[in-house]
């Protein structure tokens, strides 16, 4: 009787430490967003500066690329007094502003494109498998973090991280699967290439 009670006492407490430790649903959610397959790479990290009354107010500015080499991408800008707090709301920004990229069976796009982002012009051509991704600075990032393994990529005009990377992702928006052209033309797919 004694030891019934013994063992009861022991696994009621080992109910409250679990309880007390795990934190229960918080980490579990936690671990799910870590899982989801998203990946960030940060472009630029600049310190900016505000001029206000009392002087000159310093502040750090990020520019973050986030995807899941899986045909979602989304460049996202963060400010703060720190650079964690930047790349941070960097990344939330970047979660907004998700865009879906059509990709062919070669992970590729499927027809040339060029998009335009402030002073910037971004040029991009479909590969041949093998060709890895051709392309320089803030493009490459937002290509690769897309999942595009094969392409022609080529910043024209302004040199600016930003701009390019919202050049990119403003061309990729664009992009229209075969499947989207037929459907909108009325057509079969096949008849596309006839």
């Amino acid at each position: 009787m004694a030891r019934d009670q013994q063992q009861q006492d022991k696994s009621e407490k080992q109910d409250k430490g679990s309880r007390r430790k795990g934190g229960g649903d918080r980490d579990r959610k936690g671990s799910k967003e870590k899982d989801s397959g998203y990946q960030e790479r940060i472009v630029q990290i600049r310190r900016v500066s505000k001029v206000v009354k009392g002087g000159k107010k310093l502040s750090f500015r990020a520019i973050v690329v986030i995807g899941n080499e899986k045909g979602q991408v989304g460049v996202g800008v963060g400010k703060a007094s720190d650079v964690i707090g930047a790349v941070r709301k960097g990344v939330a920004d970047g979660k907004k502003h998700l865009i879906d990229v059509p990709l062919t069976k070669s992970n590729t796009i499927p027809h040339p494109i060029s998009g335009e982002g402030g002073g910037a012009n971004v040029m991009m051509r479909p590969a041949a498998p093998g060709t890895g991704v051709i392309a320089g600075g803030a493009v490459r990032t937002v290509l690769e973090l897309a999942g595009v393994k094969n392409i022609l990529a080529k910043q024209l005009g302004s040199g600016n991280p930003l701009n390019n990377a919202r050049a990119a992702v403003n061309a990729l928006k664009t992009l229209r699967s075969f499947q989207q052209v037929a459907e909108d033309r009325g057509v079969t797919v096949e008849s596309l290439f006839a």
